[in-house]
């Protein structure tokens, strides 16, 4: 089944990067993110596995020249990686936000001024986002404490403020993504210095730093290509100029991040709910049960696929707005519609593909299994979204 991404005409350059990375999607990523489905966290990410090839084939993509490019608006670029994380949630949603991820640091090293510090978090190094820990989850992320009574509360991993440097101590839990292997941090923890807790820092944290030690990797039920796992600071000393912001600061910008981050996993789980529709409609055509005429011809699987048809579109159409709106505008709340939207648009839309496979749909041989163990995950990734909704209607 081929469906356009976007109803209206796709540029040039648009076309392009969809033509591309649907290859990508197709004989790379879910060929790749269904081999390690299989496989223990430790093999996933040892140094033999087939996990990096995927990332090596995307680099070679160069799909940042597209979504960089300087000739572009905001609004075009927008559209682009509107379009990049729909087509990479359609191939394998975990390997989508490894990759994506991977660059993070990159991007926050450049608001140091740091040289030094930039080389080190060079696109080629892999980055990973350190911002849960072990007694803080989605309540780390309620930036004006309308949720929470303590907003300068003291979290598991500290950077306090010593001459003219900082020294970190504590730990993030085993739910940071690219944690294992990641060669730095964006690390989002509490600021103290010599009058305590002052609120929220963010620190860019190159992890080959003595006193940095990590945990086993995750073993989870889904998204088992997105490794994720623990890390330790002892001790661990950096300078000054590797804060990115402050106390005063500070939740404006894990605002700015959240927006951005949910906008994405809008267009990632959109394409996921895409994925698993594609999958029920080729079934039904192809399935025959107790005749010669296929399950599609009966009209409650018709008014089933059509349901799951609207609820995709939507979600689509919802993201695309948000997107290339908070490109010019951006408005955290629209972020948060298109996260809760289209992650339980993916989770509705696989579990109706199971109904059309039936028994089928249960089998390791067939995609919907993963696809629903995938989509679970999302509803509390980055943010669980009711906690989220609650954080969005304060902006209402």
């Amino acid at each position: 089944m081929t469906t356009e991404i976007f109803n209206e005409i796709l540029s040039d350059t648009e076309r392009a990067v969809r033509d591309t990375l649907r290859r990508f999607a197709l004989e790379v990523m879910r060929p790749i993110g269904k081999e390690l489905d299989t496989l223990s966290p430790e093999e996933v990410i040892a140094k033999e596995s087939i996990y990096w090839e995927a990332h090596s084939k995307y680099k070679e993509l160069g799909m940042q020249q597209f979504t960089q490019d300087e000739s572009l608006t905001p609004v075009e670029a927008a559209r682009i990686r509107a379009l990049s994380s729909e087509m990479m949630g359609w191939g394998d949603v975990g390997l989508a936000i490894s990759l994506g991820l991977g660059g993070m640091t990159h991007g926050l090293s450049m608001l140091t001024g740091n040289k030094e510090l930039v080389e080190r978090c060079s696109p080629e190094r892999l980055g990973c986002w350190a911002i849960t820990e072990p007694g803080h989850g989605s309540d780390s992320i309620d930036m004006y404490g309308s949720e929470r009574p303590d907003k300068k509360f003291r979290g598991d991993c500290v950077a306090r403020k010593d001459g003219d440097g900082f020294v970190i101590n504590g730990q993030k839990s085993a739910w940071v993504s690219n944690g294992s292997f990641a060669e730095s941090a964006a690390l989002y923890c509490t600021y103290e210095d010599e009058d305590g807790v002052q609120g929220g820092g963010t620190f860019v944290v190159p992890l080959d730093l003595p006193g940095v030690s990590r945990g086993k990797p995750t073993d989870k039920f889904g998204q088992r290509s997105l490794n994720q796992g623990e890390i330790f600071f002892d001790d661990v000393v950096i300078p000054a100029d590797y804060l990115v912001a402050g106390p005063d600061t500070y939740d404006d910008f894990l605002q700015a991040t959240l927006t951005g981050a949910n906008g994405s996993m809008g267009s990632l789980f959109s394409g996921l709910a895409r994925a698993a529709l594609e999958y029920a409609v080729d079934y039904a055509k192809e399935r025959k049960q107790g005749s010669d005429i296929p399950i599609f011809e009966h009209q409650a699987v018709k008014s089933r696929l059509f349901e799951m048809f609207r609820k995709v579109e939507s979600a689509r159409a919802l993201n695309l707005r948000v997107l290339t709106h908070n490109a010019v505008n951006p408005r955290f709340e629209l972020a948060v519609a298109s996260k809760v939207t289209s992650t339980k648009t993916a989770l509705e839309v696989s579990m109706e593909a199971l109904a059309i496979y039936g028994g089928a749909g249960i089998t390791k041989e067939n995609p919907i299994e993963k696809l629903i163990r995938d989509a679970s995950v999302s509803i509390i990734e980055d943010g669980e979204n009711t906690f989220l909704g609650l954080l969005a209607a304060d902006r209402l």
